[in-house]
């Protein structure tokens, strides 16, 4: 809504000056004498205090136009658009054991919330991989959609892992981002993909993009070699997390690592609101006058 101001606020002081010059500055009239001015009187001092009144907002309305009303806004403006970020997520069959892939969600969820500057983008993967959304800015529908999605939605029995990756990649074909990031979770052992492991690290490098992987579950439910070497050959880091404690730390110290440093300028909106008094004083000028020329006293 914006915060209501006076860019001058020192002008309302002249009111003051306007009840000064009303008890100092009387202009002198010649006086005619009646035998009976009683009516008269009662007349010229209610005629007085209307146009007294008047006057008085008249000048109430000038010094408050003088004041300058306006209403401001600040506004933030981002000179960087942040790091651009891939998740990418198993959800085969393995992950709906122990509840892994809703735990899983709840922490990606709350990662998204911290990435207040960053483009976002979600692959999905199991008997094969598929981008859900691609890099936005729009962490509304990135959550709705995560929050719906759910095991077998791309298959239940194999974990094409190294597809995954290298689909992943090809979202920052494109992108002139200085940070490019892929967190990679899972759970198993690339058993499908018709992808190389070579050829996927190689397209993570090529772009430049840092992955970091995370292997969830024991250690004989995924290959932590392979996903060392992943990590290892992007210049990321590999994470084994056995307790959703420990997951939760994981994504925490990931965003501890790669937090978007924004250097942002901020400007102050301003909107004028003098016309209104300045209009309505001159509209009581042009009264003050009529009234002046039918005869009433100052």
């Amino acid at each position: 809504m914006g915060e209501w101001t006076l860019e001058y606020p020192w002008a309302l002081g002249l009111i003051a000056l306007f009840f000064l010059c009303e008890a100092l500055c009387r202009a002198k009239t010649q006086q005619m004498l009646f035998p009976d001015t009683a009516l008269l009187r009662t007349l010229s001092a209610r005629s007085g205090w209307l146009t007294r009144g008047i006057k008085l907002l008249l000048f109430a309305l000038l010094a408050l136009a003088l004041a300058s009303p306006i209403r401001q806004n600040e506004v933030v403006v981002s000179d960087d658009k942040g790091y651009e970020l891939s998740l990418v997520l198993d959800a085969s069959g393995s992950m709906r054991q122990m509840d892994k892939f809703g735990i899983v969600k709840k922490i990606v969820l709350d990662f998204i919330d911290k990435r207040e500057h960053d483009k976002l983008a979600l692959t999905l993967f199991a008997d094969f991989a598929y981008v859900a959304m691609p890099l936005t800015y729009d962490k509304q529908s990135l959550k709705q959609l995560l929050s719906k999605v759910d095991v077998g939605i791309a298959g239940m029995q194999r974990t094409a892992l190294y597809e995954a990756l290298f689909m992943s990649t090809k979202l920052f074909k494109s992108s002139d981002a200085k940070e490019k990031i892929a967190i990679l979770l899972t759970d198993g052992i690339d058993n499908t993909s018709q992808v190389p492991l070579d050829v996927a690290i190689q397209s993570a490098v090529k772009h430049g993009i840092k992955v970091y992987v995370i292997g969830v579950g024991g250690r004989g439910d995924y290959n932590p070699e392979v996903l060392r070497k992943i990590a290892r050959e992007t210049g990321g880091k590999f994470y084994e997390a056995g307790s959703v404690e420990r997951l939760k730390r994981i994504y925490d110290e990931i965003d501890t690592l790669e937090k978007s440093e924004i250097k942002a300028d901020k400007y102050v909106k301003k909107r004028y609101y003098f016309q209104y008094p300045l209009g309505a004083a001159l509209l009581l000028l042009v009264l003050y006058a009529a009234m002046r020329r039918r005869g009433h006293a100052l």
